[in-house]
């Protein structure tokens, strides 16, 4: 690749004054954006009417404040110093200001019970806390092996942006050293804590800028948690390293995010096939609303638009459709990413139909997490987008289709699990790829197709291979069906061959009367069934589901809207 022309070449110019070596790490990251748009907005949130924003040379003020402050209280290179609570400003602050303390962040999902996050606390080594308001009374009353408490919101204990300390020569980290330890979703047991080295997430960072163009105009939408890894890099990281704003969404609620995107003019909106689901739905509702006749028409020109968009590379639809992408509040938006899990190929094709850019990505929390991204000048509908640059992707043992184990090894890949030596060799091949436990394959392009996990995959009784996210995919565009989880049954234990089942949880608001109140489960069951049916039309012969629980509550899921698999007793 010629490093003169990668998104990343600029950093020739701050080599040896800003930073020494391959990459810089991420807080020289955030001063060398801070020289190039100091004035610029950073980070934003809006409460109420009220727009609360700090520029990048605010940020950094506050950012060196809190390090001050962290080395002060003792806190050296290598030191773990944790922060959990909803995203705002104040959460990515403390998140800098302990790397810019030479220390490790360690971040922590904030909707976990207080006795998963002391777990994961003793499990890191953390001695100091940042918290939100809710948690904060907890630990002050049961710090457990904790030294401080600090609020991340004014008004409780000691709040962030009030702390300071001496000027002082603080030991910066080094890019081979320890950024972050995230904890992957299981947190029960023993948890595991993926160790990401500043090399990591800033090499990742802008790797994956090689498929996807950003700017420092650009504003992203931090909706998802951003403790969790891709909301951490693509759009935290991905912000900081360009000069972009980063506004902070507060609740997974439609209306209250088509509210900040209008506001904010959001033009980089990133979240999960779920949250996606829920938009388009809200748009091609208001279309059929409009009566048949109008809205034949508009599928008409959104099939047009789309085919103009894929042959000859530009884009109608942006103006075609602006009138309804702006009642969305969806005309600002440049490009929306989905990741976290697949897209089911139609809805992402009505995005693009509509005049969006929108693209897919695939990764773990083990790899940083981004290794493929579709670039929106040749993205595949079917594909979770095409290797990123510097990545070694392969498949192992593939079968006669091309399927087989994800494998990958490259600059953004972890460095193990924390104080986990056998789980971290069993991750490993002999010759140092990772195993990502994710089945697929790769075509002519290096563009990988995502095809279900290793461990959910079901064989069937004529000893076929069948992946339940597949068939998952297939039910995203209907509305009534709030959850669904596909999974094998034994049939015969001794040839250990299984059924395929799904597991419904109905949206409840899509099967209430005229008064609000819910429709008979008979009727309920007639109409999933009456999908079922549908779907099952379209599947292979040995994909079909042969069998239908309806669920009276919904399943457990993660905070980036994933079905906790391991927990359903169902």
């Amino acid at each position: 690749m010629n490093t003169a022309t990668t998104p990343w070449a600029f950093l020739d110019k701050y080599r040896g004054t800003y930073f020494n070596g391959e990459w810089p790490t991420l807080p020289e990251m955030f001063r060398i954006t801070v020289q190039r748009y100091g004035e610029r907005p950073c980070f934003t949130i809006y409460e109420g009417d009220e727009r609360i924003s700090l520029t990048y040379n605010e940020a950094l003020t506050k950012i060196e404040a809190v390090s001050r402050w962290l080395h002060a209280q003792g806190i050296r290179k290598g030191d773990k110093v944790a922060v959990t609570g909803k995203n705002s400003p104040e959460w990515t602050v403390a998140y800098l200001g302990i790397l810019f303390a030479g220390a490790t962040v360690v971040p922590i999902d904030y909707q976990l019970k207080t006795d998963e996050i002391e777990l994961l606390l003793r499990t890191a080594d953390v001695a100091i806390l940042f918290v939100d308001e809710e948690k904060h009374n907890h630990f002050v009353e049961q710090p457990g092996q904790l030294t401080t408490i600090i609020s991340l919101k004014k008004g409780v204990g000691t709040y962030i942006y009030d702390l300071d300390g001496p000027q002082t020569e603080i030991v910066p980290a080094a890019e081979t050293d320890l950024a972050a330890i995230l904890f992957t979703s299981g947190t029960t047991g023993n948890p595991k804590g993926v160790m990401l080295t500043h090399k990591n997430l800033v090499s990742d960072c802008y790797i994956a800028q090689s498929n996807l163009t950003i700017y420092h105009t650009d504003v992203f939408y931090a909706l998802l948690p951003i403790h969790h890894s891709y909301t951490m890099l693509a759009v935290f990281i991905e912000a900081i390293s360009v000069g972009a704003e980063l506004v902070f969404g507060k609740r997974i609620v439609t209306k209250a995010i088509l509210k900040d995107l209008k506001e904010a003019k959001v033009t980089m909106f990133l979240g999960v096939p779920m949250l996606f689901n829920a938009v388009l739905n809200g748009i091609m509702k208001g279309i059929k609303a409009k009566g048949p006749l109008v809205y034949g028409l508009i599928r008409v020109m959104m099939s047009i638009s789309g085919f103009i968009k894929k042959v000859f590379k530009v884009n109608p639809g942006k103006k075609m459709f602006h009138s309804i992408l702006d009642k969305a509040s969806l005309s600002s938006i440049r490009i929306c990413i989905s990741g976290g899990g697949p897209l089911a190929p139609r809805i992402f094709k009505q995005y693009n139909q509509l005049g969006i850019d929108f693209v897919q990505g695939y990764g773990l929390t083990e790899t940083s997490p981004i290794i493929a991204l579709n670039p929106k000048e040749h993205y595949k509908e079917t594909s979770v987008g095409k290797v990123l640059p510097m990545t070694d992707l392969r498949i192992l043992n593939p079968n006669e289709q091309g399927i087989g184990e994800i494998i990958v090894k490259g600059p953004m890949v972890m460095q193990g699990y924390y104080k986990m030596p056998e789980e971290t060799r069993e991750t490993f091949t002999e010759d140092a790829y990772l195993k990502t436990g994710d089945l697929g394959y790769l075509d002519s392009e290096n563009y990988l197709y995502l095809t279900g996990r290793a461990k959910n995959m079901i064989v069937t009784e004529g000893g076929k291979n069948v992946y339940p996210e597949e068939i998952e995919n297939e039910f995203q565009l209907y509305g009534e069906i709030e959850q669904i989880l596909v999974r094998g049954y034994l049939i015969d234990a001794k040839m250990k061959t299984e059924g395929i089942e799904a597991l419904v949880y109905p949206n409840q608001e899509a099967f209430k009367d005229e008064v609000g109140a819910l429709k008979p489960k008979e009727e309920i069951k007639r109409r999933i069934d009456e999908i079922i049916t549908e779907v099952n039309q379209r599947l292979k012969p040995y994909q079909k589901i042969e069998r239908v629980t309806i669920l009276d509550e919904p399943l457990e899921m993660t905070t980036t809207k994933k079905i906790k698999r391991n927990a359903v007793k169902v």
